[in-house]
């Protein structure tokens, strides 16, 4: 007897959805590993496409050195920012000397020569009105004025002359002062307002009211013109021939050496202290003789 086989429908269904259900499985896992592949591929394309993207933002000018208009403007608002900076910055006031009240009563400020052969001083002297504004006083002289002043202080002082008139006294010093000019010793004369009041500095001190002869006092007053010349003047030496005189050869140069020993300190004090200069010159201006006519040589 042959072996009979028999199929149960039911297996051969089976085997049916386990086939189509292997078929399935391979395609599903084909379709992962297809997937798998494509995110794979996608996301290197990403990346990739990323890394271009930022090597082009990276250009080679930026990486360059500036130029030079790059960087004056680049100075330029650096300067702009540091002032404005510096303007809001709270300023610090500067301080202001404060005035103060002199220590003497009489201070000068002397101008010696104003072009037109006056004198002019100011002597200051304290006002009720302000401390710290001293009033002015200012005194001017003519160089005819101080000469008829210093003509007038020798007739006063050598009062047992009685012949003398300031007119001799200013002949003695402008013959002095031409001949000078005439002999190429001088370019230009002596005889200005301060020089006048040097020689009454020397005077005042020299001239004794003892003397009682013409010519001691003119060799007297000469001596005290060469020292003044040779002191205020602008050339370099003089001649002695015209400030000596006969009746005064024996005592010109101990004259002359006396005077320098007592007055040197007064004769650079005349220079260099305004307010000496002006007592000096109020003192001059003092000696004119009231009485006479004001007459200007």
């Amino acid at each position: 007897m042959g072996t009979v086989l028999s199929i149960s429908p039911a297996t051969k269904k089976a085997s049916i959805m386990d086939a189509e259900l292997a078929g399935d499985a391979a395609k599903n896992d084909k379709s992962l590993k297809r997937h798998s592949m494509f995110v794979s591929l996608s996301w290197k394309k990403l990346v990739a496409s990323s890394a271009k993207k930022s090597a082009k933002k990276v250009t080679p000018n930026l990486l360059a050195p500036p130029s030079t208009n790059q960087v004056a403007q680049l100075n330029s608002e650096n300067t702009r920012k540091t002032h404005q900076t510096e303007e809001k910055k709270p300023k610090v006031p500067i301080p202001v000397p404060v005035p103060t009240v002199p220590t003497q009563n009489n201070e000068a400020a002397v101008q010696n020569g104003n072009g037109n052969g006056r004198l002019s001083a100011v002597k200051k002297q304290p006002s009720s009105l302000s401390l710290v504004s001293p009033r002015r006083i200012v005194i001017q002289a003519s160089t005819g004025e101080l000469l008829r002043c210093l003509g007038d202080f020798m007739c006063r002082r050598c009062f047992k002359l009685k012949e003398l008139n300031s007119g001799d006294v200013i002949l003695w010093f402008r013959n002095i002062d031409r001949t000078l000019l005439l002999q190429g010793w001088q370019d230009q004369g002596f005889i200005t307002p301060a020089n006048v009041v040097f020689v009454y500095l020397l005077c005042e001190d020299t001239v004794a009211d003892s003397i009682d002869s013409p010519a001691e006092l003119q060799g007297t007053f000469q001596t005290c013109l060469y020292l003044a010349y040779s002191y205020m003047g602008n050339e370099i030496s003089y001649p002695l021939k015209p400030f000596m005189i006969d009746a005064n050869k024996d005592v010109f140069w101990e004259t002359s050496l006396r005077i320098i020993d007592r007055l040197s300190a007064k004769m650079l004090q005349l220079n260099a202290d305004p307010h000496f200069f002006t007592q000096v010159f109020q003192d001059l201006k003092n000696q004119r003789d009231s009485s006479e006519s004001n007459l200007d040589r």
